[in-house]
């Protein structure tokens, strides 16, 4: 877990060790964790951006990738309960929503590219992303069970999620990040989910995890790379079906 502040280093340094940390920490462990990403004072305006959002009452129930979720809602919420928007940064007061994805781009797709090229990783076309899926979960000890982002190859390879909870204190607050890394046998990993951390890991099977229950309102914004020739396959198989 890497922890610094971007103004102890120029735009071009922090760029270019952020890319080598997520770089190392992929291929070692599949997962990366980076704190002070955006700054303070970024991070406190995607911070005030999410709240005013979840405020505003445009937040629907989290649906579940392999569940039939219109037909029996309870089995959703057995499995999550949090609430999601999707937004590209395009929304009004999104900015610097826009800002953290734009900054994200360009880590995930130098990082991606010097792994292929140094024969660390197989060979992938990135085929754009998901919008950002800003996820609340309202607090009364609300969860998300243990899973696998993509456990069927619906194109989706990496994750990234950033935190915006402030003041957070995970031994009353609760909603710990909790992954089971493949890499890591017998091992898991407990992710603070604090201001200003965002979290990269691959999102196979390689890397199951929860959302331990939440006491507060606790608040996320991810979003999934896709592998394009994955995706092109998860596409023909959807409608040959």
């Amino acid at each position: 877990m890497e922890n610094w502040s971007r103004s102890e280093r120029s735009p071009q340094e922090w760029m270019s060790q952020t890319c080598q940390h997520v770089i190392r920490d992929l291929q070692q462990y599949g997962i990366c964790v980076l704190d002070n990403f955006m700054g303070k004072e970024r991070a406190e305006s995607i911070h005030r951006s999410v709240v005013n959002m979840y405020n505003s009452g445009v937040f629907i129930e989290g649906k579940t990738v392999g569940l039939n979720n219109s037909a029996d809602p309870e089995l959703t919420k057995n499995v999550r309960n949090d609430h999601i928007a999707w937004v590209d940064g395009s929304e009004n007061n999104c900015q610097d929503i826009a800002h953290l994805i734009a900054t994200v781009d360009t880590i995930i797709v130098n990082s991606i590219q010097t792994m292929i090229e140094n024969k660390r990783l197989e060979k992938r076309v990135i085929g754009g992303r998901t919008k950002a899926m800003i996820s609340c979960y309202p607090g009364n000890g609300s969860y998300y069970v243990k899973h696998v982002d993509n456990p069927n190859r619906d194109g989706r390879f990496l994750t990234t999620t950033y935190y915006v909870n402030k003041d957070w204190d995970t031994k009353i607050d609760g909603g710990m990040l909790r992954v089971f890394p493949q890499g890591w046998p017998n091992k898991v990993l407990d992710i603070e989910p604090i201001l200003d951390r965002v979290v990269f890991f691959w999102s196979d099977r390689r890397n199951p995890h929860e959302v331990q229950p939440s006491f507060r309102t606790r608040c996320a914004v991810t979003f999934w790379y896709m592998d394009a020739k994955e995706r092109e396959e998860a596409k023909a198989k959807r409608q040959s079906s």
